[in-house]
């Protein structure tokens, strides 16, 4: 049987969807994609250069590179949280409502290690 391409129901051959609910979450879904992708990127470019520049900076002034981290880990994870766009792969496997989901998870994980990140900085180099 095929699977409903927003929730993984399974429906017959001939539909897409197995409700108007998961056709109109998907339709807002790749809308709300196609606005924001360009923001996203920019964000999440920014944010994963600033790692590897925190861990260079880390080995000249710790608190400094500590912070840095944590902070782009920080805005990395909302704003995977804010955009969850899993890639086509994700969607291919997991169907979109569950992979969104993933995403989500995903983002509030990296938003909880920039806390822990800037927690140990206070604690042990402050």
């Amino acid at each position: 049987m095929k699977k409903c391409d927003y929730c993984g129901k399974e429906i017959s051959y001939m539909e897409q969807y197995c409700c108007e609910d998961c056709q109109r979450n998907t339709i807002k879904f790749y809308d709300y994609q196609e606005k924001y992708t360009k923001l996203f990127s920019v964000i999440n470019s920014v944010c994963v250069f600033a790692i590897p520049i925190g861990l260079l900076m880390f080995s000249l002034v710790n608190v400094i590179g500590i912070t840095m981290i944590a902070f782009a880990l920080d805005i990395l994870g909302i704003t995977v949280f804010l955009f969850p766009f899993p890639t086509e792969n994700m969607i291919s496997k997991f169907k979109l409502k569950k992979a969104t989901n993933i995403c989500k998870i995903l983002g509030v994980i990296l938003f909880i290690l920039g806390i822990a990140l800037t927690i140990t900085d206070f604690i042990f180099f402050i």
